[in-house]
Formats: C-alpha cells, sequence, structure tokens
C-alpha cells in the first residue's frame, strides 16, 4: 500500500514528460500547417439565415415567459402537468405537402405502457388520444434510445422522412462522431494509454451525453410527426416528456413557418443546456472524466475532431467539420455546433455528400464506416504487446499492412441502462439564450482530410512515446472483451 503513492506519482511524471514531448514537436508542425491551410472560396457557400424578424418574436416570447413564469412552473412535474394552458388546438399552420406521410403507420408499432408510460393521472388536453399520444412516443423513444447505434439511426430516419428538421441530420451526424469516440476507446490505440478503468468512465460519459439528448430531443421531433398526421398543432404536450418551456415558442412558430432555421439553432442550445449540470457539472464526470490529465490532453492530440465525411478525391476521402478545444465550456459546444452547422447546410458539396453517407452506409460504430482503407472492425491476428507504427501521412506505411482495429459498437461495450434524467429545467437559471442568435457563420476553415490526418498521427506517437518511456497500462488492463470488461 505504501508504494501505491509513488507509483501513482511515477504515473503522472511520465504522462507529464509525455505532454512537454508532444507539445514541443506538435506546435511547430501545428502552426506550420495551418499558415499553409486552403481558406474555402467565398462564393462556394452560404450559411443557414436567421431573419431578423423570426429571432425578434422569440426573444419577446422568452422575455415574456421568464417573467411571468415563477422557477416552480418551470421545472417539470412528474404528475399533474398541467396541458391547457396551451394554444388552442387548431394553431394555423403552414400549407402542408403533399409528400406528408398520412397512414397511422406514421407512428413505429411499440405498445404503450411499461415504465415509460404516462400515468392517466397527468391533465393531457385532447382526452385518450393525447395520451396515447405521448405513450405511444415514450415507448419508442425508450425502445430506439438503447445505445448509439440504434439513436443514430433513428435521427437519420426522421431527417429522410422530415428534410425540414435540418437538426435532425446535424444530430446523426454527430451522434456517428459520438459512437466513433466510443469504440475508440477499445480500438487499437486508447488501451496502450488508458487503463480499463479510466476507459469505462469516458464511456460512461460519452453515452449519458448521448443518452439524454436523445431523451430529450427525439420526442419533440416526434411530436412534430405526430401533428402532420393530426393537422395541427400538438406542442402543448412538450411538457410531458420534461422539455423545457425555451423550446415551446420555437415549436409553435416552426409550425406556422416552418423555417428550420431558428429551430435547429434552439435545438443546439437546448440541448447544451440540457446536458450541461446533468453530465458537464456532475461530480462523478468531473472527477473521473473531465478532471484527468488524459482528457486536458484532447486538445493537444486533437481527439475531439468531429468530421463530416462527404465524398472522395479519387482514392482519398474528404472530410468536413471542426475540432472542440474545451468540452467543458457550454459556450463553446452551442458555438460549435452553430458552426456545424453552418458547414452541414451551407456548403452544397458537404450537404449533398453527406446525406449521401449517411442513407448508404449503416452506423456501426467502427471507423471502417467511413475510411475502411484505413480501419477493420475486426482484427487479422492478435495484438502484439509492443506497437509498431503502421501509418505514413494519410495511409498505411506499408501497402497491406493490417489496418487499425475499431471496434462495432457491439463488440465494444454493452448496452446500459438509461437511467432517467435528473428533473429541472435549465431556462431561466442561465444567461440570456437569445445571445446565441446571431447570424451564423460559416467557420474560416472546414475542411478536415488533412487534421485528421495530423490526429491520427499524433495519437499514434503517443502510443510509441508512451511506449518508450514505459507509460502504456499493463497489458491485463489493456484488453477487453464484447461486455467491456477485462479480460
Amino acid at each position: 500500500m505504501e508504494n501505491q503513492p509513488k507509483g501513482r506519482s511515477r504515473l503522472r511524471s511520465w504522462w507529464l514528460r509525455l505532454l512537454r514531448l508532444l507539445r514541443a514537436l506538435f506546435r511547430a508542425a501545428e502552426l506550420r500547417k495551418r499558415a499553409y491551410a486552403p481558406k474555402p472560396p467565398a462564393d462556394a457557400s452560404s450559411a443557414p439565415r436567421l431573419h431578423p424578424a423570426a429571432v425578434a418574436e422569440l426573444k419577446g416570447a422568452w422575455k415574456k415567459l421568464a417573467k411571468s413564469a415563477s422557477s416552480a412552473s418551470l421545472t417539470p412535474k412528474t404528475k399533474g402537468v398541467d396541458m391547457e394552458a396551451a394554444s388552442p388546438p387548431g394553431t394555423p399552420a403552414a400549407p402542408i405537402s403533399p409528400d406528408i406521410p398520412r397512414p397511422s403507420a406514421l407512428f413505429l408499432p411499440f405498445a404503450a405502457g411499461g415504465r415509460n408510460a404516462v400515468s392517466p393521472a397527468i391533465a393531457v388536453s385532447g382526452g385518450d388520444a393525447g395520451l396515447a399520444i405521448v405513450n405511444r412516443i415514450r415507448a419508442e423513444t425508450a425502445h430506439l434510445g438503447r445505445n448509439n447505434v440504434t439513436r443514430t439511426a433513428a435521427y437519420r430516419d426522421v431527417f429522410l422522412r422530415r428534410r425540414e428538421l435540418h437538426w435532425a441530420l446535424l444530430a446523426h451526424m454527430v451522434s456517428r462522431n459520438g459512437g466513433w469516440n466510443m469504440t475508440d476507446l477499445q480500438g487499437e490505440w486508447f488501451p496502450r494509454l488508458l487503463g480499463m478503468e479510466k476507459r469505462k468512465a469516458t464511456f460512461r460519459f460519452l453515452e449519458r451525453s448521448n443518452a439524454l439528448i436523445f431523451h430529450d430531443a427525439y420526442p419533440q421531433l416526434r411530436l412534430y410527426e405526430a401533428s402532420l398526421h393530426a393537422g395541427r398543432s400538438l406542442f402543448r404536450l412538450l411538457p410531458a416528456f420534461g422539455v423545457s418551456a425555451f423550446m415551446r415558442p420555437v415549436w409553435e412558430r416552426f409550425w406556422r413557418d416552418r423555417d428550420p432555421v431558428p429551430l435547429t439553432v434552439a435545438l443546439i442550445v437546448n440541448e447544451q443546456h440540457y446536458i450541461e449540470e446533468r453530465v458537464v457539472r456532475n461530480p462523478y464526470f468531473r472527477q473521473h472524466v473531465l478532471g484527468t490529465l488524459f482528457f486536458g490532453m484532447q486538445s493537444l492530440l486533437h481527439l475531439n475532431q468531429i468530421v463530416f465525411p462527404y465524398g472522395r478525391d479519387g482514392e482519398r476521402l474528404q472530410l468536413a467539420g471542426l475540432v472542440l478545444d474545451n468540452f467543458s465550456s457550454l459556450h463553446e459546444r452551442i458555438e460549435l455546433g452553430k458552426g456545424l452547422y453552418a458547414i452541414l447546410f451551407g456548403v452544397p458539396e458537404v450537404a449533398e455528400g453527406a446525406v449521401r453517407f449517411a442513407r448508404s452506409i449503416r452506423h456501426t460504430g467502427s471507423r471502417a464506416d467511413y475510411a475502411p482503407e484505413l480501419f477493420a472492425s475486426a482484427r487479422r491476428e492478435a495484438p502484439s504487446a509492443v506497437y509498431k507504427q503502421r501509418l505514413a501521412g494519410d495511409g498505411l506505411l506499408q501497402p497491406g499492412a493490417e489496418r487499425l482495429y475499431s471496434p462495432p459498437l457491439a463488440a465494444a461495450w454493452p448496452d446500459i441502462p438509461v437511467e432517467p434524467p435528473e428533473p429541472g429545467d435549465w431556462f431561466g437559471r442561465y444567461s440570456d439564450p437569445a445571445d446565441y442568435f446571431r447570424e451564423l457563420s460559416l467557420p474560416a476553415r472546414f475542411r478536415m482530410t488533412e487534421e485528421h490526418a495530423f490526429g491520427l498521427a499524433k495519437i499514434e506517437f503517443a502510443v510509441l512515446a508512451a511506449q518508450k518511456l514505459g507509460a502504456s497500462p499493463k497489458p491485463d488492463e489493456m484488453s477487453a472483451g464484447s461486455d467491456g470488461e477485462e479480460r
């Protein structure tokens, strides 16, 4: 027991030496690369536009809501939810296009009931019909929210049915990145950098964020589809799902004008606030994930890239996206989401390519989904105790060499029960969210092909350096079975 603190101190010293070495090597390379990075042509894109009239109306609604509502009324209730304080069911809607699905099969056939069912004690406007809608959406959300793969597919399916829901495509693409980050923890490199307990804690962090956003946002998307099916606004039912009061005026306006831009920005703002206290400020995650030395390395190694595969230039993969430098910053996460939205719907080749990718490549969680020339979802042979360099530039060092292991989610981690979210509404407890509704702009640099290759090279170098310094985890901490447990 006496040697344990010394061992931890020695390991921390190794990591600090590794950090200094990486910082010195990468700083020069990063500055040189950025100096020569090409800027996108100014006329090749048009960022989605926030119309001043829409923003002004929403700001007025939020101001009135914040003034008149007490903190108690802004907190979701577990029973006795007042659904009657809503606008009349016949709220005027924008003209409905002929391709809107009408049959009752609009809802997936999941039986209502179980622990996700709404108590009959809840006073739902519309009687049994309103109660049935809420129960059905809740059951469907639970069924499709089992893991990152099912959530990511659900977002895609919503977008392909309803192209005006821009956020659904953005959520699909970002959720793919979440899945890749989860499986990286059991892939080629991270078991050589982190012990199993740290990898488990990081997975729980990623999984909780992914699950809670889906739990909050998916019912909103499906309630919009239910409104289309009913031919009238059903957004009076939003409180039954614990949705923030912030979102009600946004959906009501979208119902009238079908302008996807303010809705998308509002969902970005809402979902990041939703996970702020439930995940980012959660004491367990702050201690075991966000406060760790490894998480601090992420900006340096650019492990937190969010990439959108959108095509190929010959044999070369083309990626667009951004890097999140500080996950702990609510403001930075929201601005990153807005930047990603501007890229995804403001650059035609990215928009078309991302939709093509989403339609044709099923999400498994493996990076082989988008780069099969670099990654493999199964190993050809057992990993060796000593890792040897495999990358050169943006490809393998030797043609035909074994690709980097990137398992599918099902082989990396088991499904874990999604615990109910902590109750409460963020609206009214943070700085004015209307500040985020300024004009969207396209990031100056969003081509990530080179950045992605450089990021992979940095991670590989970190593995080689940790190995050289003797800072790699012990072999029994490195390997894991499909259940995520040590072997």
